[in-house]
């Protein structure tokens, strides 16, 4: 788990400062802020990998880039942590005693890419000549979209059979695995009528030897290899929840020690490929997914997102001691991260003009000017109007372009103006 984070002279500010929540944190924002980046950050100090390019030091005098953090380990908080860039070796060097995620680890990439971490099995502790014990990175399992279906081989090893290889052999050999996926997948599902079941799986192709999984749905059987792009991304999402915590198991009882209660999933992009319907059951689904892998987990969750729906939809679950929304916002040239005062917004078009997302109206560019226009009209602040608005006239046929009939905004405009336009 992730206390903190504060960076200097790398990333898109010369400082940024992140203090996150212990079990859900919102990450909003404009594009290119540095929502992604921060991801990339974290599951850097989570696991001592990148999860693709290192982060890019600012350069120039007297310069030196650094990370330093604070997580959580084994239910107490490390003391802070840095780790420099070194510019001669152009690396991020770590201190050889600083220590990795004490735990699981999942990284949804918005590529379609997933990145687990074990520290069970992506980590190991050896004693050098002189007798210290020295902590040795292991690199972690980086898939691709085609990785998590196909499996992913690494010279004799096998470290991965892939979601088509396991659900098949979990469908008819492992029982107890298979119930859970199918829990997983069900609370996964975007709502009752479409619930995501497992069905009989099916050859596909005269030169594919494989059976393929298939999954029942309300218009009929789908193989996994033909399901939609957020159907996709959810399967993905499922079958790694449930691998990485079948192996961490597996993993634990060779080396006789008892499993993690540790688990912590960086999300960017939420709401990629999933129906609004989906966007707002999602989040909430997902913690009651980890429930179903053990109880007794303790989760935290760190999410970018560009949705209204996605913040409403954690209305419920939202708790002011243990969860944040943190707002990315460009400052005269410069990005602070703010922390967003938790209130429920109810309708998702409050969401879109809150704090997080910032929107004047949550109407086209083109209705919010002609809107502003009219109010500034009726205000009698005639030097806000634009060039081609001077006039009621003008105005009035700009609104009937770009607004609906019903719209909230007519009956303001059409009783406050004076001798009313037809």
């Amino acid at each position: 788990m992730i206390d903190y984070i504060a960076l200097k002279h790398v990333g898109p500010a010369s400082s940024m400062n992140v203090n996150f929540a212990p079990k859900l944190n919102i990450l909003t924002g404009d594009n290119g802020l540095g929502k992604t980046f921060i991801l990339d950050i974290a599951w850097f100090i989570l696991t001592r990998t990148w999860p693709q390019l290192p982060a890019l030091p600012h350069r120039g005098k007297d310069i030196q880039p650094e990370i330093e953090f604070r997580k959580v380990w084994k239910d107490g908080l490390t003391k802070p942590l840095k780790i420099s860039y070194h510019f001669r070796s152009q690396k991020w060097g770590w201190e050889s005693r600083d220590l990795s995620h004490n735990g699981l680890a999942l990284y949804v990439r918005a590529d379609g890419g997933v990145s687990v971490w074990d520290q069970t099995k992506n980590y190991s502790e050896r004693i050098d000549a002189e007798g210290v014990d020295k902590y040795f990175p292991i690199e972690a399992i980086h898939f691709s979209s085609n990785d998590i279906y196909n499996g992913i081989s690494k010279a004799d090893k096998v470290l991965c059979n892939g979601l088509i290889r396991d659900w098949v052999n979990w469908q008819y050999q492992k029982k107890d695995i298979f119930k859970i996926f199918t829990n997983v997948l069900k609370i996964l599902s975007p709502d009752s009528i479409e619930v995501i079941k497992p069905g009989e799986p099916m050859r596909v192709s005269v030169v594919d030897a494989r059976d393929i999984p298939t999954i029942n749905l309300p218009y009929g059987t789908v193989p996994v290899t033909h399901a939609s792009a957020g159907m996709k991304r959810v399967l993905s999402i499922a079958y790694l929840m449930v691998w990485a915590w079948n192996e961490h198991r597996a993993a634990s009882a060779i080396l006789n020690q008892e499993p993690t209660k540790h688990f912590v999933i960086l999300f960017d992009e939420v709401e990629a490929h999933l129906h609004p319907q989906w966007q707002r059951t999602f989040m909430p689904a997902l913690f009651e997914a980890v429930n179903i892998l053990g109880a007794d987990l303790k989760v935290q969750v760190i999410a970018s997102t560009h949705a209204p729906l996605v913040l409403a939809s954690v209305e419920t679950i939202f708790c002011e001691d243990k969860d944040k929304i943190l707002n990315f916002e460009l400052q005269k040239d410069n990005v602070a991260i703010n922390e967003i005062p938790w209130a429920k917004q109810g309708d998702v078009v409050n969401w879109l003009v809150s704090e997080a997302f910032g929107l004047h109206q949550a109407r086209s560019k083109e209705a919010e000017r002609a809107i502003e226009a009219a109010e500034a009209f009726m205000r009698g602040d005639m030097e806000a109007l634009p060039d081609s608005l001077k006039t009621k006239e003008a105005i009035h046929l700009e609104l009937q372009r770009v607004l609906p009939g019903h719209d909230p905004f007519w009956p303001r405009w059409i009783v406050r103006v004076e001798d009313k336009v037809s």
